[in-house]
């Protein structure tokens, strides 16, 4: 019996780097991006991948935003472009990011979902697919319960999920709608989350 599919999703695997970080936020969540990037090093070892709930119908500065306040490259995500580790990319507004099988990412052009244009739930479950245990979502400030299926998916395939605390979040209704699924491995005020990424994402030293 052929194993092609099976063979080739495994090659795709182990060309890629070991982990990836999805970023789902929305109202008060571009300060909350610019002080996480902020405090992330240079040489960070994995790529970063952000929804943040925005109006499509308007020029977006966030790309220039968030680069102007971190050491890592800021690149728009485009269809077909490969994530590469140590990149943040920002999806578009107003179409739902994947990742392909082939590591690559492409956009739905759908239905609303959770009521936006550009949920992080099919980046989310996209990217667990992919990296199983080696996905890390996070959810950070934001109205409404975007990201809730997703850190679910992310979960059930071994992968890690970190939520912003009430205390540093401007809208709570994001990170408290993914807790109260009970797949939250961390609950962190905004200051503490980029030290606990850089935690997950280090290979422990050799022996």
């Amino acid at each position: 019996m052929s194993r092609g599919p099976e063979l080739a999703l495994a090659d795709v695997r182990q060309m890629m780097q070991p982990h990836i970080v999805v970023v789902a936020s929305s109202a008060g969540g571009i300060a909350a991006l610019v002080h996480l990037l902020e405090m992330l090093p240079r040489n960070f070892a994995a790529p970063i991948v952000i929804v943040q709930h925005r109006t499509p119908t308007h020029a977006s500065l966030l790309k220039d935003i968030l680069a102007a306040r971190t050491q890592l490259r800021v690149e728009d995500a485009v269809a077909g472009g490969r994530v590469e580790r140590g990149v943040v990319y920002v999806a578009r507004p107003d179409l739902h990011l994947t990742i392909d099988s082939s590591g690559c990412f492409s956009y739905v052009d759908g239905s609303r979902i959770r009521f936006v244009l550009s949920s992080a739930n099919p980046l989310f479950e996209s990217a667990a697919a992919l990296f199983g245990q080696g996905t890390i979502g996070v959810v950070l400030t934001g109205y409404g319960q975007d990201g809730t299926d997703g850190v679910q998916a992310i979960k059930m395939r071994g992968g890690t999920v970190i939520a912003q605390d009430e205390a540093t979040s401007g809208q709570s209704g994001m990170p408290n709608s993914a807790i109260s699924t009970g797949s939250v491995d961390y609950v962190l005020p905004i200051e503490e989350i980029a030290g606990r990424l850089v935690r997950l994402v280090t290979p422990p030293p050799a022996l």
